[in-house]
């Protein structure tokens, strides 16, 4: 089971979970909740939770495609998810529209929940 899904998909999840609980989201923390989601999903699901290429470096993970969208917010918060461009078929419009969230199953929501928590539990640790 488990599907496997554009990360621009899965960041703009996590960004809208992160802001409704008021919890604070970069880049850093994007790619550090991209990372935790990529382990457990390869443990459970046995497979890549994203369709794009997964860098491992010294420095940390990185989604490169992601990274890049959020790189003008540097260290600050990020209000809402980025951008992309999207041409209906038929049509001469160019519309622009934040990355839709994924119609994830119930264990996919649950293992994402669960890096989201271990996020969270991270900055409380980190805070005092």
């Amino acid at each position: 089971m488990g599907n496997v899904y554009n990360a621009q998909n899965i960041a703009s999840y996590l960004i809208y979970e992160l802001n409704e609980g008021h919890v604070f989201v970069n880049n850093m923390s994007i790619q550090n909740i991209l990372a935790s989601v990529e382990r457990k999903w390869q443990q459970i699901f046995g497979h890549s939770a994203y369709k794009e290429k997964v860098y491992a470096k010294e420095e940390g993970y990185t989604v490169k495609e992601v990274f890049e969208a959020y790189e003008g917010y540097g260290a600050s918060h990020i209000p809402l998810p980025a951008t992309e461009y999207y041409l209906k078929y038929g049509t001469f419009q160019l519309v622009e529209r934040t990355y839709a969230i994924p119609d994830l199953q119930l264990e996919e929501i649950r293992l994402i929940q669960q890096a989201i928590t271990q996020y969270c539990y991270q900055l409380l640790t980190n805070a005092s």
